[in-house]
């Protein structure tokens, strides 16, 4: 058996704007067909080659992207919205038809893309699971096995013999994932259903996909729930503009993604007003800015102001590569400026944090100027925090830490 669970090797997928899709093949054309098919569902889906007689109104959702995934890994698949992550999965759960490339499955594979994807609204909930179950190759007697766990999971025993369509989004979610996760596919497709479900549900579902991850089948999860991801997947892949932007770590692709969201994308500042340069114990934004874990932090701001604006409150926000608030600091801004007079044309605003007990990692840091009717607030600013990172475990915080032990 292969070690090999996915192979993609330049897979593409164009859409063109404002037309018709064209209608799927059905059996009947297959076979009354006597032209080989120009790609397949088996296997692998074989290279085309681009029209060089393109029209403008096209977009490719994914763009000649290749990676390998070993049998037993468990993978998240970030980016942003448009990135191209669900058409990937579409593609390999042979859903949607690849432009180009090929897409290499060795395995029985589970998916759970969107609510209700793969069950039949007139039937009921007991027969969509024994549906499901025979499309994934199981017999009968398999399906009767894990049948009351499925329901237990799922919470809908009540209504187990009721048609679909009559179900909540929620039951339908619920009872899709159970279907998904407990018939034993080798590898399951997750795309960003579990939104819809609530906080402890949530949970259920993580730790159901650990458990299967655990007993080494292979799962590809797309979220944009960046801590479930870190939790859950030991590497990652980033994609943008439907490009692989990197492949590795979870670690180190939460931080490609973060460093990502936070390159020119802070909220922007109005033309009347803006924040100069930000620099970080003397560093300025234009370098790579790297700090000591646990040292004193001077973070100076240099604000346009004209006179006559008035303003309240002047915040300082440390952010984790996920997004997450570390840091929220508020000062007056009357209080600020007690000594200099009010509405200064131009300003260096300091904020000191005696020690910042940040894990090794890249973080972000803006200023947020607020009053009445103004808002200035600046670019997002990263910097490297370094130090030994042993013993931290998943900590966010690297504070010092003496231990002792003794006889009691």
């Amino acid at each position: 058996m292969s070690d090999i669970a996915i192979r993609v090797d330049g897979l593409s997928k164009r859409y063109r704007i404002g037309e018709r899709a064209e209608r799927y093949r059905t059996l009947r054309d297959a076979v009354a067909s006597t032209a080989s098919a120009p790609w397949r569902w088996a296997k692998s889906v074989r290279k085309r080659h681009r029209n060089s007689g393109e029209k403008d109104n096209t977009v490719w959702a994914l763009k000649d992207i290749s990676f390998e995934i070993p049998r037993g890994a468990v993978v998240g698949v970030i980016g942003r919205n448009g990135a191209g992550k669900s058409t990937l999965l579409k593609i390999l759960s042979r859903i949607t038809e690849p432009t180009e490339g090929m897409a290499e499955i060795h395995g029985r594979v589970g998916t759970l893309l969107e609510v209700g994807t793969g069950f039949h609204l007139e039937l009921t909930g007991r027969e969509n699971t024994y549906l499901n179950g025979a499309i994934l190759g199981m017999k009968r007697a398999e399906i009767d096995r894990k049948f009351d766990e499925i329901i237990d999971f799922a919470g809908t025993g009540k209504f187990i013999d009721t048609p679909v369509k009559h179900y909540s989004s929620g039951m339908h979610l619920r009872l899709a994932f159970a279907v998904a996760a407990y018939l034993e596919p080798e590898i399951l497709l997750v795309d960003e259903v579990l939104a819809v479900g609530d906080v402890e549900f949530q949970q259920k579902c993580i730790g159901k996909m650990s458990d299967i991850a655990a007993g080494g089948r292979t799962v590809l999860f797309v979220s944009h729930n960046l801590a479930a991801v870190k939790e859950l997947c030991n590497t990652g892949i980033l994609l943008s503009h439907g490009e692989l932007v990197h492949q590795g770590k979870i670690s180190d692709t939460l931080t490609k993604y973060g460093e990502s969201l936070y390159t020119g994308s802070a909220e922007e500042a109005p033309r009347n007003g803006q924040w100069r340069q930000i620099e970080i114990n003397g560093q300025s934004q234009s370098t790579q800015v790297e700090v000591s874990g646990g040292q004193p932090l001077a973070i100076t701001g240099y604000l346009d102001c004209p006179a006559g604006k008035e303003f309240t409150r002047l915040f300082l926000i440390i952010e984790d590569s996920l997004g997450n608030t570390l840091v929220h600091r508020r000062t007056e801004f009357d209080v600020l400026l007690n000594g200099i007079g009010h509405s200064p044309e131009r300003l260096a605003i300091t904020a000191r944090l005696p020690a910042l007990w940040l894990a090794p990692s890249v973080y972000s840091l803006h200023f947020k100027l607020l009053g009445p009717a103004e808002r200035y607030v600046s670019d997002r600013v990263l910097f490297q925090v370094s130090g030994a990172s042993a013993g931290l475990g998943r900590s966010l915080l690297s504070p010092e830490c003496s231990w002792r032990a003794e006889k009691c």
